[in-house]
């Protein structure tokens, strides 16, 4: 398992439609592991293989579990991890603008349009098809967040304006550069 490197805007992999997989083999295996080490290295709760470099339909997500009880004092939040091989949504309905980031693009946040309730398909790592059904929460928006990544589509494309994103945290790039980069130029 190794911790690899997330691809930032402006890469032209991040613009690619991933390719379907054919076969869960050892590759598969290794690229999941490594992607969850990725994710966690980051800190994110999601990740798409191609934000890693590699063109594929894999996704991971994970997010606090939401059984409505907090962990004994001392403990970390329960987490569910999530692993989608060719996933795609089903079903989506209602909309909402949750606040949301990238790590491909670090340091902004922007209201973004999302479902209230997303119903994505795909397989688990073991090669059977899963159904997961989300409303209202991080994971229906990282479901979407992550599916999209994996059709060529980066959050800031459901903005009506660069202007929308907002810096969250003080980083090297000046922002002119970050907002150029992401609408795939390089500077202003």
């Amino acid at each position: 398992m190794a911790v690899l490197l997330i691809r930032m805007a402006g890469d032209p992999v991040l613009r690619q439609k991933a390719k379907r997989v054919r076969t869960i083999d050892a590759s598969i295996q290794k690229l999941i592991d490594d992607m969850i080490d990725t994710m966690r290295d980051a800190p994110g709760v999601g990740l798409a293989a191609n934000q890693v470099g590699v063109p594929l339909r894999v996704i991971v997500i994970e997010v606090p579990e939401e059984d409505g009880e907090d962990p004994p004092p001392g403990e970390p939040p329960r987490r569910q991890l999530y692993t989608l091989i060719n996933p795609q949504i089903v079903k989506r309905s209602g909309q909402r603008q949750p606040d949301e980031g990238c790590l491909s693009i670090p340091g902004y946040k922007a209201p973004t349009p999302r479902s209230v309730s997303v119903t994505a398909k795909g397989l688990n790592r073991d090669g059977k098809e899963i159904r997961i059904k989300a409303e209202n929460n991080l994971l229906a928006e990282a479901l979407e967040h992550e599916i999209d990544h994996i059709n060529g589509i980066l959050y800031i494309d459901h903005l009506e304006s660069m202007d929308q994103l907002v810096k969250i945290e003080d980083e090297n790039e000046p922002e002119d550069e970050v907002k150029a980069s992401a609408r795939g130029g390089h500077g202003p």
